[in-house]
C-alpha cells in the first residue's frame, strides 16, 4: 500500500463529483444510452436545464465528462473509465452494455 497521496485524493475526488444523486444518474445515463445534450437529461431526469447544466459543470471540472459542440447544442459523454467502472459495479452493470464510443472496453483496459 505504496501509494501516494496524490492518488488516493485524485480518488476522492473523482467519488466526491459522483456522490450526488443527480450527477450519478446523469452519468449513468450517458454510459447507457450515448451521447447526450442537456435538452435529453432534462427529459430524463426531470430536472430543469439550469440544475443539469449546473451539475454538468461540476462532473466536468472533474474530468467525469467531456463535451463538445453540434451547432446550437453541446453533447456530453463520459470521459473517464474510471467513473464507469465505478458506476458499472454501484448498479451491476456490464461495460459491454454501455453504449459509449470514447471509453475503452473493458478489456482493452485491463490489458492498457
Amino acid at each position: 500500500m505504496e501509494e501516494s497521496r496524490e492518488l488516493y485524493e485524485a480518488k476522492s475526488e473523482l467519488l466526491k463529483a459522483l456522490a450526488h444523486p443527480l450527477r450519478l444518474q446523469i452519468v449513468r445515463g450517458l454510459l447507457v444510452g450515448g451521447c447526450h445534450n442537456v435538452r435529453c437529461m432534462e427529459a430524463g431526469t426531470g430536472q430543469s436545464q439550469s440544475t443539469i447544466s449546473q451539475h454538468l459543470m461540476r462532473l466536468k471540472a472533474a474530468g467525469v465528462v467531456r463535451c463538445e459542440r453540434s451547432g446550437n447544442e453541446m453533447y456530453y459523454e463520459v470521459s473517464d473509465p474510471d467513473a464507469a467502472n465505478l458506476v458499472a459495479a454501484l448498479f451491476g452493470d456490464e461495460r459491454e452494455d454501455y453504449n459509449c464510443t470514447t471509453l475503452p472496453s473493458s478489456e482493452a483496459a485491463r490489458q492498457g
